[in-house]
């Protein structure tokens, strides 16, 4: 059971990115699928979500507007689409699973690796 986050990399201020989120060992259809992002040395942020059934939640202020998240089960991808990039949007971007609805981060119970990205000023 793992979960792959994908799609980052660097991208000037002002820009946009589109990351994915693919499983493998399991399929996405009943689990919501959370958006989290680390700089290093700081703590973990959660930024959007979405559950199963394709409801969009933002944790944090700063995504409302920017961070777009949304899933295609035939695909088995959920993506985050993010906007107007700023340079304090640089960190590692992780998406995580659990079942049905979205949560805090600690009820999220698989996490894959993240992807980097770098937003240039």
């Amino acid at each position: 059971v793992q979960l792959q986050a994908s799609g980052g990399g660097l991208v000037q201020s002002g820009g946009s990115l589109r990351l994915s989120c693919t499983s493998s060992g399991f399929t996405l259809d009943n689990y919501a699928i959370g958006w989290f992002r680390q700089v290093p040395g700081k703590e973990r942020e959660g930024v959007s979500c979405i559950n199963y059934s394709g409801r969009a939640i933002n944790y944090v202020d700063s995504a409302k507007g920017r961070f777009t998240v949304s899933r295609d089960n035939a695909k088995n991808t959920v993506y985050l689409q993010i906007d107007s990039l700023k340079p304090e949007d640089t960190a590692v971007y992780y998406c995580a699973s659990r079942a049905y609805y979205c949560s805090e981060a600690e009820d999220f119970i698989a996490w894959g690796r993240g992807t980097l990205v770098t937003v240039s000023s």
